[in-house]
């Protein structure tokens, strides 16, 4: 009995002092001191790391250096942005600017990658992409908190040399993430030499703002634009017209301008609703270009915008793999009974006497697609950010340094209602192998039968983020994208196959017919 109490002892105090030195693994003496994390799923998590100090319309600063150890263990405040329902300064908050890192390996070397989360330039947070299964792809993740909207974006510059960056920093936010990492990044077994950013929809257009942006040049290393090509059009007069429309409507004069700094975040906001619409006018929901509160180009920050139709020439040594999805942010018509010819007569609408050839020209593209579906599917595939996915790819495609690989996704998902498609954003739970998490939104077959599709764009992503060649185990032989070959590589189907130009007619159309609106506005600014 003695004895067995003995190793009982022994036991006991080897898993004790185990964990204890677990736990001491997971505080790390950051530049701005010490964090501790958690465990997620296997992983180690630090969530909510303040990364810059920020004050209403300033660049960020560096964080002031705490004593002590911190608490890194749950999700730190989303920006200030419009919400439903009442929300703590825990949950949001103008000090916004928090990271968040997962990783498997502290004595590591490996490759990261710097998610930049949706939402446009308006709203969103880190915590819808949680990195813990992601990491254990072989890489560190890190994701980020940041100005947005009208604290992100307000320009000030008329009023004076203190406001003249408050057009972007909310993505000089971003840079400021960046540079955190590459001071920090190496003590969670991540390489600062061999970064990633990547991001989804409102994050695609952050990735190619910050490759046009000459204070991140060299903080990352290649990049990844998912569902992001929608055309930013703000010029500098646009933005300057807006932040004058603003003090406006607040009754504040430019002598006078620091008064902004003590308006509530409601008022601010609506001010700035009621500005757009007074000034340069309110994007519409659907709308085929943003503006307003967003990144503006300015020759020092920010030298032009993305995908117009390329980046700015200092990214030309970043290699770039983007795509999206195949029904995006198209209405879903998909369990409705549509005849052909009731689909044809809505087509006419808005595509005329070439409704017909987009037809005959949807069918080319996609013979697999099954005829019960071909009326909801001529409605529902996107309209919006392929055409201008293939204008940027034919612009950079073998004209850089680096390469080009792009992609479509078409992966079906369905609930317990039936067929869904693949809308934009949802193949964020494959790249970041979180399906697991999704029990509630999706039915068990459509989980069972994509579970294949977690690992392999998982895989995909974190190889690309190694070496910049997404080529992997499962795929063939993936090459990358020119103008002449319109190389583009689907996942979806029963495996992932390659096409070359297959699609070039149809969106051909569809940008002659859907962006309309954006070749008034740029016939108007060249005059």
């Amino acid at each position: 009995m003695k004895k067995l109490s003995l190793i009982l002892i022994t036991l006991l105090m080897t898993l004790t002092t185990a964990s204890a030195q677990e736990e001491n693994k997971a505080v790390i003496n950051t530049t701005s001191g010490l964090v501790s994390g958690i465990m997620q799923e296997g992983t180690m998590a630090w969530l909510g790391i303040p990364y810059a100090k920020v004050e209403r319309f300033m660049p960020p600063q560096p964080v002031k250096k705490w004593k002590g150890v911190r608490k890194c263990d749950k999700w730190g405040p989303m920006t200030m942005q419009q919400q439903n329902r009442p929300m703590t300064e825990e949950q949001m908050s103008e000090n916004c600017c928090v990271l968040n890192v997962w990783t498997t390996d502290l004595n590591a070397r490996k490759p990261v990658m710097f998610w930049l989360h949706g939402g446009g330039f308006d709203s969103g947070t880190s915590e819808w992409d949680p990195g813990m299964c992601l990491a254990k792809k072989d890489v560190v993740v890190v994701s980020i908190n940041h100005r947005l909207n009208i604290l992100g974006f307000l320009d000030l510059s008329t009023c004076g040399k203190k406001y003249k960056y408050s057009s972007n920093v909310g993505m000089l936010d971003a840079v400021q993430a960046l540079e955190w990492v590459r001071d920090n990044i190496a003590k969670f077994g991540g390489d600062p030499n061999n970064v990633t950013i990547f991001g989804e929809s409102g994050g695609g257009g952050k990735v190619g703002t910050l490759m046009c942006m000459p204070k991140a040049k060299g903080l990352f290393h290649k990049a990844i634009i998912m569902s992001g090509t929608i055309l930013n059009v703000n010029t500098k007069a646009m933005t300057e017209e807006l932040g004058e429309a603003v003090l406006k409507e607040l009754g504040i004069d430019k002598k006078n301008v620091d008064k902004i700094k003590n308006v509530s975040y409601k008022d601010l906001y609506a001010a700035g609703q009621r500005a757009m619409a007074a000034s340069i006018g309110t994007r519409r929901p659907g709308t085929p270009m943003m503006w307003g509160f967003g990144p503006t180009p300015d020759g020092e920050v920010l030298l032009q915008q993305p995908f117009q139709p390329a980046f700015a020439s200092i990214s030309d040594e970043i290699p770039l793999m983007i795509g999206t999805t195949f029904n995006e942010l198209q209405r879903s018509r998909y369990g409705q009974k549509i005849s052909f010819k009731q689909a044809r007569n809505e087509l006419q609408r808005t595509f005329g006497d070439e409704t017909d050839a987009y037809i005959s020209s949807f069918m080319e593209s996609y013979p697999s697609h099954t005829l019960d579906r071909l009326p909801q599917d001529l409605l529902c595939i996107d309209w919006l950010f392929r055409p201008k996915t293939i204008i940027t790819s034919d612009a950079i495609g073998g004209k850089r340094k680096a390469d080009t690989y792009v992609y479509m996704y078409t992966v079906g998902e369905s609930d317990n209602r039936g067929y869904k498609g693949s809308a934009h954003g949802s193949e964020l739970k494959y790249c970041f192998d979180v399906l697991h998490h999704y029990t509630n939104q999706l039915s068990e077959t459509c989980i069972n039968s994509n579970k294949r599709w977690a690992e392999t764009l998982s895989n995909v992503w974190a190889k690309f983020a190694h070496d910049g060649n997404p080529n992997c185990a499962g795929l063939p032989d993936w090459h990358p994208y020119t103008q002449e070959n319109g190389e583009l590589l689907e996942f979806g189907g029963d495996k992932p196959c390659l096409h070359h130009n297959y699609d070039r007619r149809l969106e051909e159309i569809i940008n002659r017919h859907c962006f309309k609106q954006l070749d008034e506005f740029n016939q108007k600014h060249k005059k």
